[in-house]
């Protein structure tokens, strides 16, 4: 292929890739959109679609179904999750680890109640539902991943057996998704507290076990 032709289909490859991105980007905001109206059950890829202002057919094009588009959502978000929380613990001083991861996950789904629903099915309310055994396999390993954040924290203030571990992390991640659920449904503020306070005292009770 001459130089002069290569380059042109190169331009052509580069902006083909560009409207692939494009059109990927507008086809997971319209399903934001679908998903917290509709919930997953509700939902459909044609929906999808008419609010994407796209043809049916252009949308299988990028997801066969409405659950691989949503995992695709959610370990999106569970990646920034992540981000935060390494982030968030990289700014501090070992002994202070575990508070900062905590508030971390904390304050990434106060600022981010979009994601909370999305990560916690809240759409279809407080009920059971799953993707499919590969995607919910998938999802729940990154989650895992979050949680051994705060399980890292836990280690440098003590020696654990991976029992102990593994019981202190569900208990303290259980405490964060339950003060982000009260806040988010203003519970908290009737009862006069907050979500982070909620939290803090979580951790203090948790070091106070640990030392």
């Amino acid at each position: 292929m001459p130089a002069d032709a290569a380059t042109v289909e190169a331009a052509k490859q580069k902006r083909r890739g560009a409207l692939k991105a494009v059109r990927r980007d507008g086809i997971l905001q319209a399903a934001r959109a679908v998903f917290a109206r509709d919930g997953l059950d509700g939902a459909t890829l044609r929906a999808i679609a008419a609010e994407a202002g796209m043809a049916v057919g252009t949308v299988y094009l990028y997801f066969p179904t409405k659950e691989a588009l949503y995992a695709e959502m959610l370990a999106g978000s569970l990646a920034d999750l992540q981000k935060a929380l390494r982030d968030a613990v990289a700014r501090t001083r070992p002994e202070d680890q575990l508070l900062a991861a905590a508030l971390g996950f904390y304050g990434f789904y106060r600022d981010r109640p979009d994601d909370l629903y999305l990560g916690l099915y809240l759409a279809q309310g407080l009920k059971p539902v799953g993707l499919t055994p590969e995607l919910d396999r998938l999802l729940n390993g990154r989650l895992i991943q979050c949680y051994t954040v705060l399980g890292d924290g836990m280690r440098r203030r003590a020696t654990l057996e991976a029992e102990t571990l593994r019981a202190e992390t569900v208990t303290l991640a259980a405490a964060i998704t339950g003060a982000l659920v009260l806040e988010s449904t203003g519970r908290l503020k009737v009862l006069g507290d907050s979500g982070e306070a909620v939290v803090r005292r979580a951790v203090d009770a948790l070091i106070a076990r640990l030392t």
